[in-house]
């Protein structure tokens, strides 16, 4: 019996890269030129925000949280870094520091609020949604921003550097060569080196096991919950540049919605929601197939509410899942 639960538990484990196969011969098959480099382009620019996103909530939900906010921040963040870039003509590497710095404040505030004065995370990062995304349009007077284009005068490095450039290899001429997944596959390994290999990592999963049981071994929770939301709140400044690369111009109180994608993602790759268990490959992986099957369902010439809809279904079922996992596991602890 303990080792068809093992075994069961093993195969799980090979759903989500199996589930991201299945989708994109689905899809190859039945989308309307879904099969070509520039659709695998499209796959990919769509996953950076939400990647950046979904890496730093993997590390809030490990640990028993969530954070609902990491949308509206990215959002935040990026208008922020537009609106100092250019209505008050800072260099645009400022800009992008100030980006980066106003997810980690935001991550700061939620870390505070649920460590420090205890409120539920589902409660605290519901506040800073609406406050990020207030705050946002406070600044820039509900006015929309805009980054340079790959034309601008001032800052035509931007996209180049962030999403796509062309490159010359002897004769050959590589046009939209997709830059940020170079991006998104050094931020994915930082997060895995943080999660799996630092104290960081192995305090984080303590804390999602058994909270009180890492209190009482010595662990200050408080300190290192505050890191972990300033973790995401990081992550999600480091998605509104992506953002900001792939769209240009950031609209003023927009944001909602973002955040369930990145969470999505972070559920069908295995992570968790009660804690304790995941990892990056998975939440990689669980990026990729959102970003597959948000292309794949236009492919097939389904509209929004459709994507919504099998995005919805897709996040049951993975939630489902991660109970019958959870279930598993536990019968194994106790044989």
């Amino acid at each position: 019996m303990d080792s068809q639960v093992k075994k069961k538990l093993n195969m799980q484990k090979l759903l989500a890269p199996l589930a991201l196969i299945i989708l994109y011969v689905f899809f190859s098959i039945f989308g309307n030129n879904f099969f070509s480099v520039d659709t695998l382009k499209n796959i990919l620019e769509s996953s950076y925000y939400i990647g950046f996103m979904a890496f730093g909530v993997t590390f809030v939900i490990i640990t028993g949280g969530i954070d609902l906010s990491i949308g509206t921040v990215m959002m935040c963040s990026a208008l922020i870094g537009a609106y100092v870039f250019k209505q008050l003509n800072w260099p645009l590497t400022i800009a992008l520091f100030v980006t980066v710095g106003v997810g980690a404040m935001f991550g700061l505030v939620n870390g505070l609020l649920i460590a420090k004065l205890e409120l539920p995370p589902f409660i605290a990062t519901l506040g800073t949604m609406m406050m990020s995304q207030g705050f946002g349009s406070i600044i820039t007077k509900v006015q929309s921003q805009t980054w340079p284009t790959a034309t601008a005068e001032i800052g035509s490095w931007f996209k180049k550097v962030f999403i796509r450039n062309t490159f010359y290899i002897g004769q050959t001429k590589f046009s939209g060569f997709p830059v940020g997944a170079f991006w998104l596959l050094a931020f994915f390994i930082i997060g895995a080196l943080l999660l799996h290999n630092t104290k960081f990592g192995r305090y984080t999963f303590a804390i999602g096991s058994n909270e009180e049981a890492a209190r009482l071994s010595g662990i200050n929770v408080s300190k290192w919950k505050v890191l972990v939301y300033t973790v995401c709140g990081i992550f999600a400044g480091l998605g509104g540049i992506f953002y900001a690369a792939a769209y240009t111009t950031i609209t003023p109180g927009t944001g909602n919605g973002q955040e369930l994608n990145a969470i999505a993602g972070v559920v069908i790759g295995g992570t968790s929601m009660a804690g304790g268990s995941g990892t990056m490959v998975g939440t990689l992986i669980g990026i990729f197939i959102m970003s597959v099957l948000k292309n794949g369902l236009s492919a097939c010439g389904l509209q929004a509410p459709w994507q919504t809809f099998f995005t919805g279904a897709v996040v049951i079922g993975a939630v489902l899942l991660d109970i019958q996992r959870t279930k598993a596991a536990n019968r194994v602890k106790k044989s």
